[in-house]
């Protein structure tokens, strides 16, 4: 088969674990013998493990459709200035700048992209179409996520192919939005997911989450967990000299950085954790630093600087030692999310999870017996957590070597990819 997936950039400013899923999951599919590529919207792609031609342009660019969007005099530019806010570089500066992942500010965006030809962005909708139908000639499109469903309707008529959309964290982009843009959005969502021929959620959770909102029939719902390559992971027992935390996200708020900055703030204050280090990775964007800046203020004034590490690479090889360095990982989201790829990282290098018990967190932890939960999601109950987690060495050790073999019972991608090909085959041969 051939599979054609749309995916939007993220520029490479940040660990982003949908664009990570994607690329592992066409790396899979190469390697099961079908021909898979990756199609990046708005943004570049920067990808471990995926190596792509680079001459699969960016479609939808992220400055040109800004731009026609907030402008009426834009609508129709020039092919030359198309081109220049296309361009590698203009992409990866506006991937730098504040804003570019906010969803506050871009709920017209979202509505016309949800249009579809009925959107502003009509003609770079069939750009794409006319690429996919004249160059690529694909047997089924997957798309990366539910705000993509506007360009399911041309792509079925005129390519004449099956698309299958991926659910993962819709929820905290649209929910992030003010009334009555919310319910409108949720609305159209549903109504374009009428153009989909299947759906594969990445938790049981979140199935449960958007069938509810999106009204989804149950023979259009699957779930398929996100997988990795184990091999790619080197398996470590937990770091013991000295111990360290881990946090491997982007350093925002929402993803929970300050309750885990926080915590390690209280565990220090225990003698028995003086020799207690902290490591950070997963980026930030321009809307992140003030409030990255002011944690780091926070470790500062309690002299804790020196027992802190922000790695600003978060490339597979840069990972492996960030993960070998590790006695537990923990991402303390705010609202937890659908699935969260580093868990499985986590758990494939032999670290332990704490986590909060929201989200799919629990089914992660339940499924993988390699880490624990609390509840409420605090920095003084992630500490007593942690506290109970890192003064097992027993404990320890028994999720270290759970969590591995989960990851290669549960969640190795070869597996995964089995059951997504299942699914394209199902929703082909109904198209036929």
């Amino acid at each position: 088969m051939k599979i054609v997936n749309i995916v939007p950039g993220f520029g490479g400013t940040f660990y982003c674990g949908n664009c990570l899923r994607d690329s592992a999951f066409a790396s899979s599919l190469k390697q099961a013998g079908h021909q898979a590529m990756v199609i990046p919207v708005y943004l570049p792609l920067t990808m471990n493990n995926y190596v792509q031609s680079s001459e699969v342009p960016v479609f939808y660019g992220a400055v040109n459709i800004y731009l026609k969007q907030s402008f009426k005099f834009l609508h129709h530019m020039p092919a030359w200035m198309e081109r220049f806010f296309n361009s590698p570089s203009i992409l990866k500066y506006a991937a730098k700048k504040a804003g570019s992942t906010r969803a506050t500010g871009l709920e017209d965006m979202t509505e016309s992209m949800l249009l579809g030809k009925d959107g502003r962005q009509n003609e770079e909708l069939q750009i794409l179409v006319d690429y996919l139908k004249h160059h690529e000639k694909p047997d089924v499109v997957h798309l990366s996520n539910a705000l993509l469903l506007g360009m399911a309707k041309q792509i079925r008529d005129e390519v004449n192919v099956p698309v299958v959309c991926s659910l993962q964290d819709e929820d905290v982009w649209l929910d992030a939005m003010e009334e009555p843009h919310r319910t409108r959005l949720w609305n159209l969502m549903t109504e374009k997911g009428k153009d989909a021929d299947a759906f594969i959620a990445v938790s049981d959770f979140y199935a449960k989450v958007m069938k509810q909102k999106m009204n989804i029939p149950d023979e259009k719902l699957h779930v398929i967990h996100i997988g990795i390559n184990p091999s790619l992971y080197d398996f470590n027992p937990p770091a013991s000299n000295p111990q360290t935390i881990g946090f491997l996200s982007r350093m925002n708020h929402e993803n929970g950085f300050e309750i885990f900055v926080d915590a390690l703030i209280e565990l220090k204050r225990n003698p028995t954790f003086k020799n207690l280090k902290m490591k950070a990775s997963g980026g930030k964007t321009g809307d992140d630093k003030k409030f990255f800046n002011q944690q780091m203020k926070k470790l500062k004034q309690n002299n804790l600087l020196d027992d802190v590490e922000i790695i600003e690479d978060f490339s597979l090889p840069s990972l492996k030692e960030f993960f070998k360095t590790l006695t537990t990982l923990s991402v303390p989201v705010i609202n937890g999310e659908a699935f969260g790829l580093y868990q499985i990282e986590a758990l494939a290098s032999g670290v332990p999870l704490v986590q909060p018990a929201v989200g799919a967190f629990p089914e992660i932890i339940e499924t993988s017996g390699g880490g624990v939960c609390y509840q409420p999601n605090t920095s003084s109950m992630l500490a007593k957590a942690l506290t109970e987690v890192l003064s097992s060495e027993e404990k320890l050790k028994l999720m270290s070597l759970n969590g591995r073999e989960s990851v290669i019972k549960n969640f190795d991608c070869t597996v995964l990819t089995s059951k997504m090909t299942d699914i394209y085959k199902k929703v082909i041969d109904l198209k036929k």
